[in-house]
């Protein structure tokens, strides 16, 4: 299929998306296009944007792109992701939002367009893709729908500055800066953010940074043949042996241990 025809979305079972490790759903990061997660079964909790909330079945969680995010799945948890590709063909929230829909037939809807999704972005018979393409407008619209009925309320000031943090630490966690320096650029004192982290996610701001920067590493590690002094430079440590430090101290493995591993 060319690039004009490629589908707007594509679907991942929840469960796969923790392929090669639950690090890859649980740590924070962001992706580039904007992503609804459909819980159908189990619960746990989810952190968008640096604030946590629990999570159960018939949820559905939209995050746009370039959001931190990281949320649990045990074993017991299934649902679908929707990744969507041409965001230009349908109108989608701007901020995150937790839809909670404890209307049957409001579920029932969604899953029957995922459903359809799935059965004709499997299909090789003619229009699949056109079929694919309108589909995926519908669920653009049952997104809108809902939104404007059951949206995320408005964050309290605490939530919105460590929006805003999660924001500049997703673009600047390869700098090196420390929490304070994120604090400053921020017109904030250290101690101030990490509070406001602590009541918007449970966690300090230094937890969040390293989380985001240990994603990286193990990704890198994973998906990449990278030297590990070269992943070092990339996410501002002053040595390789202060980066072996690091990431040994937080995942109990060296990194070229962790490399083998993957």
């Amino acid at each position: 299929m060319s690039e004009s025809l490629s589908p707007p979305v594509r679907l991942v079972a929840i469960p796969r998306l923790a392929a090669g490790g639950r690090w890859r759903v649980e740590a924070m990061r962001s992706i580039s296009e904007p992503l609804l997660l459909w819980f159908t079964k189990g619960q746990g909790r989810i952190t968008v944007a640096g604030a946590t909330r629990g999570y159960t079945p018939h949820n559905a969680i939209f995050i746009p792109a370039g959001v931190m995010h990281g949320f649990e799945v045990g074993a017991q948890v299934f649902g679908t992701a929707v990744f969507f590709h041409k965001v230009s063909e349908m109108p989608l929230p701007a901020h995150p939002q937790h839809l909670r829909i404890r209307e049957a037939p409001v579920q029932q809807e969604l899953n029957q367009l995922l459903d359809q999704i799935a059965r004709e972005l499997d299909s090789a018979t003619p229009g699949s893709d056109r079929a694919v393409r309108c589909y995926a407008g519908l669920l653009g619209v049952w997104l809108e729908r809902h939104t404007a009925r059951l949206g995320t309320d408005a964050p309290d000031a605490a939530r919105r500055l460590v929006a805003r943090f999660t924001a500049l630490l997703e673009r600047d966690f390869r700098s090196g800066m420390g929490i304070a320096d994120f604090a400053g650029a921020l017109g904030v004192t250290a101690t101030h953010l990490s509070r406001c982290c602590r009541e918007s996610c449970g966690r300090p701001a230094s937890a969040l940074l390293h989380d985001r920067v240990l994603f990286e590493a193990r990704r890198l590690l994973s998906e990449t043949d990278l030297p590990v002094n070269r992943i070092a430079e990339s996410l501002g440590y002053t040595s390789p042996a202060y980066f072996t430090r690091a990431f040994g101290h937080l995942t109990g493995q060296s990194p070229s241990a962790f490399r083998r591993a993957s």
